[in-house]
């Protein structure tokens, strides 16, 4: 037994170097892409950029497009946690959080965001899986907060998924006109998810809009 602990300590501790060394090129990446658009930079300009050798890159993404999918799920990976995260707030906390963390996401990485929205390079579907990951988390997360559960009827996702298409159309104009402050931003959008929870509640009564949402 202790021969096979002894050979299996070093092939463990490889791999969470080699997990950590990942890591850290993603890292860097986020920093390299957070402004610059995929096709703005090239194998060579990360390499020289991020000081490693291209070969390094090639070993853990196999490809400049594997690095940036790999940037772009790393960087939603935090926004759709905390968007399935704060059970404990009130529904009106947590809604003006999500909200805002996703504004947020989308001010620090507008690269990575356009490149979500816009579905990738081309016609995308793993960027689009991406895409529709985040807003199913968003869904989930007012669908938690208006009725208490996430299983709600076709047409009220139906609501909820035009309002977050709206977000996404209203937040790309935002980061590229970036007239209205993060603050003002978030107030808007919760009110126009007011009036999509009133419209919901009109068509379909099974569903009623919570009272932040109501009209006094």
């Amino acid at each position: 037994m202790r021969q096979q602990s002894a050979t299996v300590t070093p092939r463990v501790r490889g791999t969470e170097r080699s997990a950590a060394r990942r890591a850290e090129l993603i890292a860097i990446g986020r920093r390299l892409f957070a402004d610059t658009s995929y096709d703005a930079l090239s194998m060579d300009d990360i390499a020289r950029q991020a000081h490693v050798a291209k070969g390094l890159i090639y070993y853990y993404f196999q490809s400049k497009r594997g690095y940036y999918l790999a940037i772009i799920q790393d960087s939603v990976a935090d926004l759709v946690t905390s968007a399935a995260s704060g059970l404990d707030l009130p529904s009106v906390d947590r809604v003006h959080r999500t909200i805002d963390g996703y504004l947020r996401f989308a001010e620090h990485h507008q690269a990575a965001y356009r490149t979500i929205i816009g579905g990738g390079v081309g016609f995308d579907t793993e960027v689009q899986a991406i895409r529709d990951g985040v807003r199913e988390a968003i869904v989930a997360t007012i669908a938690e907060g208006a009725y208490g559960r996430t299983d709600i009827a076709p047409l009220a996702r139906m609501g909820l998924i035009a309002w977050v298409c709206s977000v996404e159309g209203a937040t790309l104009d935002w980061i590229a006109r970036p007239g209205l402050s993060r603050e003002t931003m978030r107030e808007l959008l919760v009110k126009t998810l007011g009036g999509a929870l009133r419209a919901i509640e009109e068509l379909d009564p099974g569903h009623p809009a919570p009272p932040p949402a109501r009209r006094d």
